[in-house]
C-alpha cells in the first residue's frame, strides 16, 4: 500500500509540474477547432448555388449495351411556386416539421441538444434533431445515414445554405422534393394523389394531413392506413394553435372535418418501361441498400441487364387483350412474366400486371408467391430421380387407387395407365406417376433437390404433395425461370438479377452484382431432362408453344380451385420454357380468386399461347441456337428407323441367301433333269434289248 501511495504522489506531483490538464485542454480544443474548420471547409467547398438544379436530375437506367432506357425523375422538376402554396400548408409544414424555422440561420441548437438527450439515453440515434434546411442539405448532398458525422456535416451545409438562399426559396424547394408516400414527390403531386386538386385548393385540415405524413410517408399513408393519418393531422393542428397560426375556432372546425380521399394522381415515373422500372428500385433498395429517396434525388447510373427489344416486345403482348382471358365483370386477368439469360442470370425482360400502373406496385414478375402446380415436377421428382439411376423410359406406376397415408393423387383426365415410361407421364402433366416415383427415391430427395434449384422450403411443404407443386407459400416468375434456366445452362444455377452496377453522381461505382454460382446437377441431367421437356411442346400438354424455326423445351402447371363443385377450372396458371439462351416464364391468373374470377381450360389453351407469343416476340431478336441433345420423340424416331433399317438389311439379307440357294437348287435340279432323261433313254434301250426289238 505504502508503495502504491508513492507512486500515485510521485505522479501527482509531476502532471501539476508539467501542466498536463492545460495542455490536455488544449489539445482538445485544437481537434474540436480542427474538426470545425474541416466541416466548414467542407460546407464551403459544396457547391450549394447548384442545389436546385441538382434537385431536378433524374437517375438514368441503362440496358445491357449501355444505351440510356429509362429515367426516374418523380416528377419533382413539375414544382409549384412557392406563392401558389397556401399559407396554412406553408405554416402546417412549419409548424411540425421545424417551428423555428424562420428564426434560425441554418440549425436549431435546442433542437440539436434535445435530440442528442434523446439519443444519449435510448442508447442509439433515434432523433434527428434536423431543421427544415437540414432535411434539404440530407436530400441534396449528403447520405440520409443516421451518424454523428453526416450531423455535423448537415449543420455547416445549411448554413451555407441559408447565405445562398431566401427562406422563401428554401421553403420551395423543401415542398417541391419531400416525399409524401403512394408515389407522391412535392405538395403538388400530393395534393392531386389524395385530394383530386390543385395544392391552393386545399383545407387547413387537409394541409395538416399532407404535412403530417413527411415524417413516415409509408406509415402514415392515409390509403393505407387512413386513421394513423387522421391522427397524426390532429397533431400537426394542435402544433400550429400552440405556435399561434390559427385560432382554437379554426382548430376544432379542421379537427372535425372528414377528409374524402381521391385520386387524381398520374404515374409518378417519366421514361419508358415502368414495371421494369420499379424492379430495379426494388433491387436496388432491397439488395443494395439504397432508400428510394436517394435513388430518386441523387442522379445515379443504373446499369441493366434490360434488353430494350425484348423487354417492347413483351410490352406489346401484355397490351394485347385479346390474348388474355376475360371475366364477366369486366375484372382483368392478371399475369407476370419474366425473359432471362440463362448464361448470365441476367433479367432481360419483364411485365408485372396488366391495365394501369402505378409506382412500385405490386410486380407480380417478381414479387408474386403463387404455387407453381406441376411445373415443380422437373425439380422436384424427375431431375433427382435420374439422379438417382432412372432412365426417360423407366416405367412408373399410374394407378388410381396409389394412397400414401391418406393422401390420393389423381390425374387430371381420370384416366390410369397402370404403367408409364417417365418421359410420357412428363409429357401429358400425369400426377400419379410423379408422386409414386417422389415416395420411391425419397422425399428428402425432392426436397433438397428444389432448394438446390434456388426455391425455398418451408416445414408445412414437406410432404408427396410437393411432387405437384403443393406448397404453402409460392414462387414468382422470376424464380421460376431462374430454376429452369439450371436445365438450359448444363446444370449450373447463376443469380437471376437485374442491376449491373450503379454508379453515383460522382463517377464512383457504389455498387456492382455479383452474381453467385451454384452447381445444381450435372450435364448429363441436365440434358436427360432436356430431352424430356422437349417433348411437353412437341406433342404434350405445351404443343401450343411451338415457335417456327425454334426449339423449345418447357413444362405447363396448374393449381386447383378450392371449390368442389367447381371441376373444368384453375386458379393458377403456368408456362416456363426455354432455348438454349433464353428462358421464359409466364404466370396467368387472378389477384382474387373467387367462385367467378377464375381460369376456364386448361393451361395448355390459356397461358400457353400468352408464352408462345412472348417468345415468339423475343426469339426474332435472339441469335438461334440448337440443344446438344435431341427430344426423346426424336431419339425413339431415330431408334424406330434404324430397328427398321436393320430389320430390312436382314430381310435383304436373308433374300439374297434364299435367291443363292434357290440357284444352286435350279442347277441341281437340272442337272438331275439331265441324268433323268439319259436314265430314261437308257432304260428305253434295255427295255427294247429284252423285247428282243
Amino acid at each position: 500500500m505504502k508503495f502504491i501511495f508513492i507512486i500515485k504522489e510521485a505522479l501527482r506531483k509531476f502532471w501539476k509540474r508539467t501542466h498536463l490538464n492545460q495542455i490536455l485542454i488544449l489539445l482538445l480544443s485544437l481537434i474540436v477547432l480542427g474538426g470545425l474548420g474541416y466541416f466548414a471547409w467542407l460546407a464551403s467547398a459544396a457547391n450549394v448555388e447548384s442545389l436546385k438544379q441538382g434537385l431536378s436530375q433524374s437517375t438514368v437506367i441503362y440496358d445491357k449495351d449501355g444505351d440510356e432506357a429509362s429515367k426516374i425523375s418523380a416528377n419533382r422538376i413539375e414544382g409549384v411556386a412557392i406563392g401558389n402554396v397556401p399559407d396554412h400548408l406553408k405554416n402546417a409544414i412549419i409548424a411540425i416539421e421545424d417551428h423555428r424555422f424562420m428564426e434560425h440561420k441554418g440549425f436549431d441548437v435546442k433542437g440539436i441538444f434535445r435530440a442528442f438527450f434523446i439519443n444519449l439515453t435510448s442508447g442509439k440515434i433515434r432523433a434527428g434533431g434536423s431543421t427544415i434546411t437540414q432535411q434539404l442539405t440530407k436530400v441534396a448532398l449528403l447520405s440520409p445515414e443516421r451518424t454523428y458525422k453526416r450531423k455535423i456535416e448537415e449543420v455547416f451545409l445549411a448554413v451555407e445554405m441559408e447565405k445562398t438562399f431566401t427562406k422563401d426559396e428554401i421553403l420551395e424547394m423543401y415542398m417541391n422534393q419531400v416525399y409524401f408516400g403512394s408515389g407522391a414527390w412535392g405538395v403538388q403531386n400530393a395534393s392531386r394523389k389524395y385530394f383530386g386538386k390543385d395544392v391552393e385548393q386545399i383545407t387547413l385540415s387537409e394541409a395538416a394531413m399532407l404535412a403530417g405524413i413527411i415524417n413516415r410517408p409509408s406509415a402514415l399513408d392515409p390509403y393505407k392506413n387512413y386513421e394513423a393519418a387522421t391522427d397524426r393531422r390532429d397533431i400537426v393542428l394542435g402544433q400550429m394553435e400552440k405556435f399561434g397560426m390559427i385560432t382554437k375556432d379554426q382548430y376544432e372546425a379542421a379537427i372535425n372535418e372528414h377528409i374524402v380521399l381521391e385520386d387524381k394522381g398520374g404515374d409518378p415515373l417519366e421514361g419508358k418501361y415502368p414495371y421494369y422500372t420499379d424492379a430495379v428500385i426494388n433491387e436496388a433498395i432491397n439488395r443494395y441498400g439504397f432508400t428510394q429517396d436517394e435513388l430518386l434525388t441523387r442522379g445515379y447510373k443504373i446499369y441493366t441487364q434490360m434488353d430494350q427489344n425484348l423487354q417492347s416486345s413483351l410490352e406489346r403482348v401484355f397490351h394485347n387483350d385479346s390474348l388474355f382471358p376475360v371475366s364477366g365483370d369486366g375484372t382483368l386477368a392478371q399475369s407476370g412474366s419474366v425473359l432471362l439469360d440463362p448464361s448470365t442470370g441476367g433479367i432481360r425482360a419483364l411485365v408485372g400486371g396488366r391495365g394501369e400502373h402505378t409506382f412500385r406496385s405490386y410486380n407480380r414478375a417478381t414479387q408474386l408467391t403463387a404455387q407453381p402446380g406441376s411445373v415443380m415436377k422437373p425439380l422436384a421428382v424427375y431431375t433427382p430421380a435420374l439422379e438417382a439411376g432412372y432412365k426417360a423410359q423407366s416405367l412408373l406406376k399410374d394407378e388410381q387407387d396409389l394412397s400414401y397415408d391418406g393422401y390420393q393423387p389423381k390425374n387430371y383426365n381420370h384416366q390410369y395407365l397402370g404403367e408409364v415410361p417417365m418421359y410420357k407421364a412428363i409429357e401429358d402433366s400425369l400426377n400419379v406417376p410423379a408422386v409414386w416415383l417422389l415416395n420411391e427415391i425419397g422425399l428428402e430427395k425432392g426436397v433438397e433437390s428444389v432448394k438446390k434449384f434456388g426455391l425455398p422450403i418451408q416445414k408445412e411443404d414437406k410432404n408427396l404433395s410437393l411432387a405437384l407443386g403443393g406448397t404453402k407459400s409460392g414462387y414468382s416468375p422470376k424464380q421460376m425461370a431462374e430454376a429452369y434456366a439450371v436445365f438450359a445452362n448444363g446444370g449450373q444455377r447463376i443469380e437471376s438479377h437485374i442491376i449491373t452496377k450503379i454508379v453515383g453522381p460522382t463517377g464512383n461505382i457504389e455498387a456492382a452484382a455479383k452474381p453467385k454460382k451454384t452447381r445444381v446437377t450435372d450435364r448429363k441431367t441436365a440434358e436427360q431432362m432436356t430431352a424430356m421437356l422437349l417433348n411437353v411442346v412437341e406433342t404434350g400438354t405445351g404443343r401450343n408453344a411451338k415457335v417456327s424455326g425454334h426449339s423449345i423445351a418447357g413444362k405447363t402447371g396448374s393449381t386447383q380451385l378450392s371449390y368442389a363443385d367447381i371441376t373444368e377450372g384453375t386458379k393458377d396458371q403456368w408456362f416456363v420454357g426455354y432455348t438454349p439462351n433464353l428462358v421464359g416464364a409466364v404466370w396467368l391468373g387472378y389477384d382474387y380468386t373467387d367462385r367467378t374470377h377464375y381460369l376456364k381450360g386448361k393451361s395448355g389453351d390459356t397461358v400457353v399461347p400468352i408464352f408462345q407469343a412472348v417468345m415468339d416476340g423475343a426469339l426474332k431478336y435472339v441469335e438461334p441456337v440448337d440443344f446438344e441433345t435431341q427430344s426423346i420423340n426424336q431419339k425413339l424416331e431415330e431408334q424406330q428407323k434404324k430397328e427398321e433399317r436393320s430389320l430390312k438389311e436382314q430381310f435383304n439379307k436373308f433374300d439374297e441367301k434364299m435367291l443363292k440357294e434357290a440357284e444352286k437348287w435350279r442347277e441341281k435340279l437340272d442337272k438331275g433333269k439331265g441324268n433323268l432323261k439319259k436314265f430314261e433313254e437308257k432304260l428305253k434301250e434295255t427295255l427294247k434289248k429284252l423285247h428282243g426289238e
